[in-house]
């Protein structure tokens, strides 16, 4: 089963990932008090797994990633698919280009994570996230690209799994 294995934000640019224990993801922001949240971007939010971390030898939250997974191959996430994580649901946008700062972490880290940066999400609907929280993946055919519906295509979708 996924779950969230780590949270973490940056409270200000440059300054090192602060680990939370619980955080809230606001709608079409991303997690509050992240110097890197922004309205309307597809950039609110960055998942990586714990998995990519460990074949690299990297601690969590070191590539500054918001969110550390465990047992979801978040690069094998497809654009648009939903994720439902604690209260939150997320849209995956955009897969994570590795920056110069990686090369800041470990000379050549760049290039090894090429491809195993994770992928970028935009919070459609806000909620609480807590460490444990299990991960559940939702098809691209329900998913937000109207924003709001989702909602009620997740809610019918349950709806009939339980008539």
């Amino acid at each position: 089963m996924s779950h969230v294995y780590k949270i973490f934000r940056a409270p200000r640019h440059g300054w090192p990932m602060e680990e939370l224990f619980l955080a809230e993801a606001v709608t079409d922001l991303g997690l509050a008090g992240c110097a890197h949240a922004r309205a309307g971007s597809k950039r609110q939010m960055l998942l990586v797994d714990r998995e990519t971390l460990d074949a690299l030898e990297l601690p969590p939250g070191i590539v500054r990633e918001n969110v550390t997974t465990e047992g979801l191959n978040v690069n094998g996430l497809e654009l648009g698919e939903t994720l439902r994580i604690g209260e939150a649901l997320l849209e995956v946008t955009m897969v994570c280009t590795p920056c110069g700062l990686m090369e800041k972490i470990r000379s050549g880290l760049r290039r090894e994570i090429r491809g195993r940066r994770g992928m970028l999400c935009r919070v459609v609907r806000g909620g609480m996230i807590r460490p444990g929280d299990t991960i559940e993946r939702i098809p691209a055919t329900l998913g937000v690209a109207i924003g709001d519906s989702a909602e009620s295509e997740l809610d019918l979708r349950q709806r009939r799994a339980t008539a």
